[in-house]
């Protein structure tokens, strides 16, 4: 299943760079995303060096089916509009 990241978790003056928000594909109600909590993303880094950057999906996100991913680390804004893998 593939899943694209639209922004940073963020507030008024902040931004939590390791919490991403995320659309999944055929998922447009809260209920559908509910089912998706504790599931792992992917998001694999451009270049030669192809490394992974792991994440869980921890919490629903609005009601339109958007998730909330922690990932190990930060991920760079380049991430932004990519897609990742979900499992």
């Amino acid at each position: 299943m593939e899943a694209i990241i639209v922004s940073f978790r963020r507030g008024r003056r902040t931004q939590s760079t390791n919490q991403m928000i995320v659309k999944v594909e055929g998922t447009d109600t809260k209920e559908k995303a509910a089912a998706l909590i504790t599931k792992t993303v992917t998001w694999v880094t451009p270049g030669k060096k192809k490394t992974e950057i792991k994440g869980v999906i921890k919490a629903v996100h609005g009601n339109k089916g958007l998730v909330r991913a922690c990932f190990e680390r930060g991920m760079p804004g380049q991430s932004l509009g990519q897609k990742i893998k979900l499992e």
